[in-house]
């Protein structure tokens, strides 16, 4: 019997905090898999060998242009992705469509309705609560409709969904799966000389809660005053995060050290003594998934 082969969709392959998504990928084994994208990122740090990229479709102005303005049809429809996508999956002989995130599940709406194989939407956290897309948990309840099975990477993202409006009963909870090999038990002891050693790694931004641990630590480093805080990530909130660390008078404790290569980011593991991440949700409810970090 020949193996199930997906399309796995995503967008961008891809960004430096995607490497869950890649870890997802290259440990299928059930079944042959190819990835579809606009975009190629990073691919030295995520090499794979079977990308299929989806080119630009040639552009009449005039016929787009009627599309969009007059017959009001999707962007999908009317930027020429419709055709692209059929071509390369039947070209290519895919037996259902796995697409990462669920605004590009909703973008992709004409095309899983017309598709006459099956396709199933993973969701990550902030793709529950896009506040660009007009009417979007309306157009999430037609896409969950749309979908054979909707893939949720958390019980409390799954029950964001159903909420919803999603089908309990096509909902499955997608672990992300950890490579235990590359993580080997180190014994720690508490510093006698209180060096500790505090560190949280994540993109700077506001869910992540970085605010909240800096000011957290600043209370740590009262009683503690030659620990430090070791922050490995990058994110438009980093300028406003060296403010708070300098006005609660601790910015000499706190380093920021940008993205990391995984075997830095797990050098820095053994060598640290807590690990801190407090996620929140903000007021446009980019709620988290599973933090990467913590997995």
């Amino acid at each position: 019997m020949n193996q199930l082969k997906v399309a796995s969709y995503c967008t961008t392959f891809l960004k430096p905090e995607m490497l869950h998504i890649y870890r997802q990928i290259t440990s299928l084994r059930r079944t042959q898999t190819f990835v579809m994208t606009k975009k190629v990122e990073h691919l030295r740090r995520f090499p794979f060998d079977d990308i299929e990229r989806i080119p630009r479709p040639h552009r009449n102005l005039l016929r787009h242009g009627w599309m969009k303005f007059v017959e009001r049809r999707p962007p999908l429809i009317y930027r020429g992705e419709y055709q692209m996508l059929v071509s390369i999956l039947g070209r290519r002989g895919a037996d259902m469509m796995h697409i990462y995130f669920g605004h590009t599940g909703v973008h992709l709406l004409p095309f899983i309705r017309q598709w006459n194989k099956p396709c199933l939407v993973s969701f990550h956290g902030a793709d529950v609560a896009i506040k660009e897309v007009e009417n979007y948990v309306g157009k999430l309840r037609v896409l969950f409709d749309s979908v054979a099975v909707v893939l949720a990477r958390s019980q409390s993202l799954a029950d964001r969904l159903i909420k919803f409006g999603c089908a309990r009963e096509k909902i499955r909870i997608n672990r992300t799966g950890i490579p235990l090999h590359e993580f080997s038990m180190v014994p720690r002891e508490f510093p006698t000389d209180g060096r500790w050693q505090v560190m949280q790694a994540c993109r700077l931004i506001e869910k992540k809660g970085v605010g909240s641990a800096i000011r957290a630590f600043a209370i740590f480093a009262r009683e503690f005053p030659k620990a430090e805080f070791i922050i490995a990530g990058k994110g438009p909130l980093q300028p406003e995060l060296q403010g708070l660390a300098q006005k609660l008078g601790v910015a000499e404790k706190v380093h920021f050290c940008g993205f990391l290569s995984q075997p830095d980011l797990r050098d820095l593991y053994r060598r640290t003594h807590i690990f801190i991440h407090p996620s929140e949700t903000p007021p446009d409810e980019n709620q988290e998934g599973v933090p990467n970090s913590i997995l």
